[in-house]
């Protein structure tokens, strides 16, 4: 998982980095919270961990810009130094999801972001995956579409399984990058849009199977289930998707 951290305390920013790191996950840590606004809207995360205070843009504002912009899924945890009752209520009213004060105990801190991970992505703790019509064995690496197996590359799966393991939330090309390939985006943009085209005719990924993988405008991609007549019609999002 890609967690992104505002501590305005270099020692705590060191701290939670480092504590997110063992627990397995893509850490980028951010000391301003303008700063990290701006790379917000170029990238997208799995969760987001905030202080109170900082310079830019408070934890608060981020957190309202946040659920305005992706809604509720990702998964927001304060950790910071002002564990005030007025700023815990003010925080969860606005849609975070935890408050932890410093300083912070390791495993609890740890036990806190793997709790908010599987609640938010159920999914990728699973051996398995059915969306519509499609089945994902993520222990044989094997796909079925209506019954039928469809022969899929190691990246491939992973491709499809973070697609359909995120439907309806936009990915950015370099999440998509990090999460597939394991490390961060060093490749041209053509690399990640030429596998997805493929994977895209592989799984027929299209609305007779109610699903349609559309590129979202200078971001990355975004997997749609269709429901009822939006199968049989072409859409055009309002919202910056250019359909596919």
């Amino acid at each position: 998982m890609r967690v992104a951290v505002l501590q305005t305390d270099p020692t705590h920013r060191v701290l939670i980095g480092e504590l997110v790191k063992r627990l397995g996950h893509t850490c980028h840590v951010f000391g301003d919270g303008l700063v990290m606004s701006k790379a917000l809207s170029r990238s997208t995360v799995d969760m987001l961990i905030l202080d109170w205070h900082s310079t830019g843009l408070c934890g608060l504002d981020l957190l309202k810009s946040v659920r305005s912009s992706f809604g509720e899924r990702v998964p927001v945890l304060f950790v910071t130094a002002d564990g005030a009752e007025h700023n815990v209520v003010r925080a969860l009213t606005a849609g975070a999801d935890d408050f932890l004060v410093h300083p912070v105990r390791a495993a609890e801190f740890g036990a806190r972001v793997e709790a908010l991970l599987r609640r938010a992505y159920p999914q990728q703790t699973s051996t398995s995956l059915e969306v519509g019509c499609y089945r994902f064995d993520a222990r044989q690496q094997t796909v079925t579409v209506r019954g039928k197996p469809v022969q899929l590359s190691g990246t491939q799966f992973r491709l499809a399984m973070l697609f359909f393991s995120n439907v309806g939330r936009v990915l950015s090309r370099d999440h998509i990058f990090a999460m597939v390939w394991g490390r961060e985006f060093r490749e041209t943009t053509r690399t990640i849009d030429s596998h997805v085209s493929r994977l895209r005719l592989a799984l027929e990924i299209e609305p007779v199977n109610h699903f349609r993988l559309q590129p979202v405008y200078k971001s990355g991609y975004r997997l749609l289930h269709l429901y009822g007549d939006e199968a049989g019609e072409t859409e055009h999002e309002s919202d910056g998707v250019i359909a596919a």
